[in-house]
């Protein structure tokens, strides 16, 4: 289960480890993509409508808290790669504590805050308080949507990417097991979609915690491994605070779009939601790429491999380059068929607006690929700051082009938003990388299980 990824090839390593996470990844959206499709088929535009309406909200609430717990998994992996196993359990101790915390934190804020949340958003009145209902059910379950994030976290940070996925195939199954007779059966339209999502999640956070528990004996926490250092959780939060800003950054961008899009109604929110879902399969080989990508460049950053760092980083990038452009060329031409998978007898101009996001956001895919790549050792090798200035430079850029393009040329002006906010993402963290790397004087060729000293201006 436990693997170093401080020896053997580098692409090999982070090519094996991502599969599992995109499979991963993948049966995470079923979650949503199930709910989706059955609101869609069963229920109609107007259920479907709200599913999407609400989805980046909670998205955006997934992502900040994401954000939180990859950064204090970014510790676990630096000191096990560093072979300092006391460190470790304590680190997961602390990362425990505080994951608890981030959701009470989380979990009230967004209850208190949903009307003004759903007014910001221009949610149109026809599915206002559907809306509301369906984001209410789905907070409850946020304490295991979590919780499960931070455990496979840790998991991924010792090197098993494979075991939370195995969690997830299951609980998928069992939320489509539990949505369908719901919804298409008993009725319960989007409250049956949110419910089964809450069950299903809670389910896969207590498998993870048995699960971890029994196989993984390092994390076995002894009396000891409790008593609260507070400069070790310092440099726990020093991480994981900027991380999660970062990720919750490119969150709201995502919802000042979408409120953007609401105002042109439920037929043009509709295509958007199903457009977008693609497009987070498409990318999500890239996204898992760069995951992988952080576990790696953590575990080589705590054993002071550089040069296979930078090996790893040269070869992922042209990898996840290749990738991008396939998944190009396929969401290009297939564009409608794929937009038609979550829409039950669309008109054509729902067709067409879907298909148009396709055909647009698809030409920036390696763009895309860049800011995965980098952005991600960035934070493996724990210089969340420069991931951080590349989020809000997304967001400002995400957002002046969503409001400013939508106002000039309606809709399709939306759909440049992202392709525009990634080139200037993009750029911040390629930059960056680079001016760090130098820093270290280490070439790129040479001997592998070479270890390199980290100089003080460069260390994290």
């Amino acid at each position: 289960m436990i693997q170093s990824m401080t020896q053997g090839n580098p692409l090999k390593l982070i090519i094996l480890f991502s599969i599992p996470i995109m499979l991963g990844n993948l049966f995470q959206q079923v979650y949503i993509l199930s709910d989706l499709y059955i609101l869609g088929h069963y229920l109609g535009l107007h259920a479907l409508a709200v599913a999407g309406a609400m989805t980046p909200v909670f998205v955006m609430t997934i992502m900040f808290a994401t954000g939180f717990t990859n950064g204090l998994c970014v510790i676990t992996a630096q000191r096990f790669g560093a072979n300092d196993i006391c460190s470790v359990r304590k680190s997961f101790s602390g990362g425990i504590l505080l994951t608890a915390i981030l959701c009470i934190g989380v979990m009230i804020s967004l209850n208190l805050m949903m009307d003004t949340i759903l007014h910001k958003m221009n949610v149109p009145a026809d599915i206002y308080d559907d809306s509301k209902r369906f984001l209410t059910i789905l907070s409850y379950s946020l304490f295991a949507t979590l919780f499960y994030n931070y455990l496979a976290g840790i998991m991924r940070a010792l090197g098993d990417s494979r075991t939370p996925l195995y969690f997830l195939i299951f609980a998928s199954l069992l939320n489509i097991a539990i949505n369908v007779p719901l919804i298409a059966y008993f009725h319960w339209d989007v409250t049956g979609a949110a419910l089964g999502t809450g069950v299903a999640q809670t389910v896969s956070a207590l498998l993870c915690v048995c699960f971890l528990f029994w196989r993984f004996p390092i994390l076995r926490l002894k009396q000891k491994d409790w008593r609260l250092n507070f400069s070790f959780l310092l440099e726990h939060l020093k991480i994981a605070v900027p991380m999660s800003i970062q990720f919750s950054v490119i969150g709201i961008g995502v919802i000042i779009i979408q409120s953007i899009c609401n105002s042109f109604g439920t037929d043009t929110i509709a295509a958007f939601a199903s457009a977008g879902r693609i497009e987070q399969i498409m990318t999500m080989p890239l996204f898992s790429l760069g995951m992988a990508l952080t576990t790696y460049s953590a575990q080589n950053y705590g054993g002071r491999y550089i040069r296979r760092i930078r090996q790893g980083v040269l070869q992922c990038f042209l990898f996840s380059g290749t990738i991008s452009f396939i998944m190009a060329i396929i969401a290009y031409h297939f564009g409608e068929d794929l937009a038609g998978i979550f829409l039950n007898h669309p008109s054509e101009f729902v067709l067409n607006q879907a298909a148009g996001y396709i055909k647009i956001t698809t030409l920036f895919y390696f763009f895309l690929s860049m800011i995965f790549v980098f952005r991600q050792v960035l934070q493996g090798m724990g210089y969340p700051m420069l991931p951080l200035i590349s989020g809000i430079v997304e967001l400002v850029m995400r957002g002046f082009a969503a409001w400013y393009l939508s106002v000039a040329y309606g809709y399709i002006g939306i759909c440049y938003a992202s392709p525009i906010a990634w080139i200037g993402g993009a750029m911040i963290v390629t930059v960056g990388y680079f001016i760090i790397i130098r820093r270290f004087k280490v070439s790129l060729f040479g001997k592998l299980d070479q270890k390199s000293p980290v100089p003080n201006q460069v260390r994290g």
